[in-house]
């Protein structure tokens, strides 16, 4: 029987897919689950191990059956996750209460004492990158500070792919683009104690799990997994990758110098390099393959944005975003000067920046309608995208700039990009591009291609071009220049927003910046008016 099918499996912070290629990228099937997220205490963000497992299983049979291939036809399977996070296993592979998203911020406090005292900056020379407060290492710090017995009773430190991968194989392991979120070393991208004493959590070395590259047989489906799934029993399974890798190699981006954008949950923005890159902005991880670097510049602030919009204003339609995106794109043909629109700031969920930050709507007026709001939300997004592909032009030539996610199918969106970003931008014919990821290092793992490049190669992936427009990109260099100049007007307010103002106003105090900010800031925001 023919067997050059693969599946990908990405579950991502809300919807886990499973998605049936043919050898060329086409999608002959595709089952998607919605997975809850958990939020019962403020800053925490958490995702139930047996519900995602759950959706898994659901995702896969709605796949193979709306594929119609026969699961013998299978070749191989690959996985892909939401990263960074921290997933944890008790000493007999069960999992230890509930997984920890990047979405998570309780560990902020212990993050800013680490900055004080000089640890993130002794981080950088061996990790290349400071520890975000969702990273990995600093979540397990803080569990040992808040839940020490959870934190003694951790027999597996992994992410949710390798959750995932358990479940499917029964195997524990890890791939090099995940463990470099938080644990090896830059150069010789291996594990690095060091790591673990400057952040003293030293004792937590031996729940690390086995690092194996992406492209490596992970396992094969159980015989448990068969059954809930509809996989073949012995079906291999490759390691997997990081989710932002994953999405990356879908769309066809595996070379030095290439720089790819996902506006999803996450402003998602990174570019392979063939050495090691340190810098402010960006992260330099591990790629898909050891001597291949992955610098990565990423903040909380891209696609989340629309979609809370779209909940807001049209909670019971299920197609909410699609709606107001339709009307958005109605309006995109005529110059972005003839009817001005609002500037956002898409901080809802967090922001670039070290300072606190939230999201702000600048020059609204009576007239503006929803369909203004919610343009001025989509380049704002793009605006983020843009401050961090600018500092990832830091690190060496752009061979070449991809976006997906964010509406970026769209060909009006896809414009808006290219003139935001004044570069041209490829728009790739591929959906579930992470799904594709993941087949891509199955079918590498099961020998139907000799290494990713050559995966990626043999895919069918039509590329549409868009090229900035001149007037356009003067338009929107002007609107770019605002919105960078009132992000630094308002730094001042941020921090005095929210924190600590209930005691202070239990207290019959004001809650208030210092008088000198606010005059700077104000005298700033008063010049930049939109």
């Amino acid at each position: 029987m023919r067997q050059d099918f693969t599946i990908g499996i990405d579950c991502g912070s809300t919807t886990t897919k499973a998605v049936v290629f043919s050898g060329t990228g086409e999608i002959l099937g595709l089952g998607r689950r919605r997975v809850p997220q958990h939020m019962d205490e403020p800053k925490h963000v958490e995702r139930d191990m047996h519900e995602a497992w759950q959706a898994v299983v659901e995702a896969v049979r709605d796949a193979l059956e709306t594929s119609g291939v026969d699961p013998r036809a299978i070749a191989g399977v690959g996985v892909t996750a939401h990263g960074d996070g921290l997933f944890v296993l008790d000493r007999s592979s069960k999992p230890l209460g509930r997984g920890i998203m990047s979405l998570d911020s309780r560990a902020t406090e212990l993050h800013e004492e680490w900055k004080q005292a000089g640890r993130l900056e002794k981080i950088v020379p061996i990790a290349g990158q400071r520890p975000y407060p969702y990273s990995a290492n600093t979540l397990l710090a803080w569990m040992k500070r808040h839940e020490p017995e959870r934190y003694g009773a951790i027999g597996t430190v992994f992410f949710a792919k390798d959750w995932i991968r358990l479940c499917l194989t029964g195997e524990i392991a890890t791939d090099l683009t995940e463990a470099s979120t938080s644990f090896t070393d830059l150069y010789m991208q291996d594990y690095n104690d060091s790591i673990l004493d400057v952040l003293d959590i030293r004792e937590i070395r031996n729940a690390l799990p086995q690092i194996r590259l992406s492209c490596d047989r992970g396992g094969a489906i159980t015989r448990e997994a068969a059954v809930a799934t509809g996989l073949l029993e012995g079906t291999p399974v490759s390691v997997g990758l990081h989710d932002v890798t994953a999405a990356a190699v879908g769309l066809g981006y595996t070379q030095p110098g290439d720089l790819s954008i996902t506006a999803g949950t996450f402003s998602i923005n990174e570019i392979f390099r063939s050495r090691p890159v340190i810098g402010d902005g960006w992260s330099c991880r591990a790629g898909y393959r050891r001597g291949l670097w992955n610098c990565m510049a990423i903040s909380p602030a891209s696609s989340s944005n629309l979609e809370w919009l779209a909940r807001l204003l049209l909670p019971e339609e299920k197609e909410a975003a699609q709606i107001l995106m339709r009307e958005v794109e109605a309006r995109l043909d005529r110059s972005r000067a003839e009817r001005p629109v609002p500037l956002y700031h898409p901080f809802l969920f967090g922001s670039p920046y070290e300072a606190p930050a939230s999201a702000s709507l600048f020059g609204v007026q009576s007239w503006h309608d929803r369909a203004d709001l919610f343009q001025a939300m989509i380049e704002g997004t793009i605006f983020n995208h843009r401050e961090h592909v600018e500092t990832l032009r830091l690190t060496g030539a752009v061979r070449r700039l991809g976006v997906s996610g964010g509406g970026s199918g769209q060909p009006s969106i896809a414009q808006m990009f290219a003139d935001i970003l004044n570069m041209p931008v490829e728009i790739s014919g591929v959906r579930e591009a992470g799904a594709l990821g993941a087949a891509l290092t199955a079918s590498v793992a099961v020998g139907l291609h000799d290494s990713l490049e050559d995966a990626v190669a043999a895919q069918d992936i039509p590329m549409t071009v868009y090229q900035p427009e001149p007037v356009r990109t003067r338009v929107y260099e002007g609107i770019y220049q605002r919105y960078v100049a009132l992000t630094q007007a308002m730094k001042p307010f941020w921090s005095g927003l929210y924190e600590g103002a209930a005691e202070r106003s239990a207290q019959g105090t004001t809650d208030q910046m210092p008088v000198s900010n606010f005059l700077v800031a104000a005298e700033k925001t008063q010049e930049i008016r939109p």
